[in-house]
């Protein structure tokens, strides 16, 4: 059964297609936080948001209503899903599905990540 973790890489690593969204090199090297967000909304992304994590901050096993994408601008994180935790520093990428059970450890200097966000379709 595939992990429902999309994919957390480094900047260096292949991104898995499953991952993989439009530019994934504006995307990873967007510049600018305008150019970021305005790429993830070319993606289809609904709303496009900086996040900034004091430092040790622990959220325990939780879920989100939206899919996400995100690169992490500063600091460090670790990502739970499942048994799988991701080390993710400045210019690592990290994608979740929505609804997708997971955990969040912030580094000694906290994080700032740039997220994406796509929430879930209401059927007609």
């Amino acid at each position: 059964m595939p992990m429902p973790l999309l994919g957390a890489v480094a900047a260096h690593d292949a991104i898995p297609p499953m991952a993989t969204v439009g530019s994934q090199e504006a995307f990873m090297n967007p510049g600018t936080f305008q150019e970021f967000e305005a790429d993830a909304r070319a993606q289809g992304f609904d709303d496009v948001v900086e996040r900034r994590w004091a430092p040790a901050t622990v959220l325990e096993l939780h879920t989100h209503p939206f899919a996400l994408k995100a690169l992490v601008v500063q600091g460090e994180m670790w990502l739970t899903v499942g048994d799988d935790v991701r080390h993710l520093r400045a210019g690592d990428v990290f994608a979740l599905d929505l609804e997708v059970p997971h955990a969040e450890r912030y580094g000694p200097e906290g994080a700032t990540y740039w997220v994406a966000r796509r929430a879930a379709t209401k059927p007609d």
